[in-house]
């Protein structure tokens, strides 16, 4: 196996916009010729559109884009501007008198981060599809990264900057890549060294809280924390896939989170992977699926490793350069 860009998948592009004084941006996942497409929701709170139209016993059987935001509810309308860039470009699902661009999409709560009254709006989607036009991607605190933070169930003045994260494998002819957005309530760890990367922190001197610990400790209190979370995630495959199989991906990539969020997947979070497939390889599912698990994995990583400090959130960076 060996690594490569995301954005080197053909058929696929990829853009941010985002506002760096506001802390909110936007991330769209093109695929104008059409990609079979699946989706696995894990969190108890998610905020999601078009999401039915992906079960496998449902008519549409391509979608032309993923739109990621931050915003929460408010952000779903950065997909509007996403179906106005497809549609005058001509793409979109032939109804006869138009052509309606089908445009998952999913967000996440970042409102806590910058100016909780920006928020990703039609004029930002549109502008990120430019942006993917133009070959400009990158991660980070960029695009639907840009105000999500991780660390919070013990207050947002423990919490740490996460971001926004890629990564991709090729093996053979096979390509599978992971694109995320990582805003969880715990902490993001590296399984394979078992250390914390980012999460709920104390200050002088500085030392991590270690969430799952702490949660465990107030097993018998309720607990009082907002739905403020969620991270948003998208597979890219040019497997060829069914929609049910493309479902099945989306659910093996969860396994991504679970190795590197402690802990995943809880009802302050509305964790969502969508999974795309061009269709120009065969490939066996279940090995799509262990890439996909595998890509996401690195992703979340790359996401908090790669993000700076924003709106008085201190990265990973931050800690690295007080150790």
């Amino acid at each position: 196996m060996e690594l490569m860009k995301i954005t080197g998948i053909p058929g696929i592009q990829i853009g941010n916009a985002q506002n760096l004084e506001a802390a909110t941006g936007c991330t769209v996942i093109l695929c104008e010729q059409g990609a079979v497409a699946g989706v696995d929701v894990r969190g108890g709170a998610p905020g999601t559109r078009e999401t039915d139209l992906l079960k496998p016993e449902n008519y549409v059987d391509k979608v032309h884009a993923v739109m990621l935001a931050g915003g929460s509810a408010f952000g779903l309308d950065a997909a509007a501007g996403v179906m106005q860039y497809l549609e005058e470009n001509g793409v979109g699902f032939d109804v006869g008198v138009a052509k309606v661009p089908i445009v998952p999409g999913a967000v996440l709560f970042d409102l806590m981060c910058g100016d909780s009254r920006v928020r990703p709006d039609k004029a930002m989607g549109y502008q990120a599809c430019i942006a993917a036009r133009n070959g400009e991607f990158c991660e980070g605190s960029a695009g639907a990264g840009t105000g999500a933070t991780v660390g919070k169930f013990f207050g947002a003045r423990h919490a740490m900057k996460g971001g926004l994260g890629a990564a991709c494998l090729k093996t053979g002819d096979l390509m599978t890549g992971a694109v995320v957005a990582v805003n969880c309530l715990g902490d993001v760890i590296d399984p394979g060294r078992g250390v914390v990367l980012a999460g709920a922190y104390r200050e002088d001197p500085f030392t991590f809280m270690y969430t799952e610990e702490g949660m465990i400790r107030q097993y018998d209190k309720a607990a009082n924390v907002f739905a403020g979370n969620t991270t948003i995630g998208t597979i890219i495959t040019n497997a060829a896939l069914t929609k049910a199989q493309a479902n099945k991906v989306a659910s093996m990539a969860h396994n991504g989170y679970g190795r590197t969020m402690r802990p995943a997947h809880t009802m302050f979070d509305g964790d969502t992977i969508f999974a795309l497939s061009t269709g120009q390889v065969a490939a066996d599912v279940n090995v799509v699926g262990l890439l996909a698990a595998r890509v996401m994995e690195q992703a979340v990583i790359n996401a908090v490793t790669k993000a700076v400090s924003l709106a008085g959130f201190k990265s990973y960076g931050d800690i690295r350069m007080e150790k």
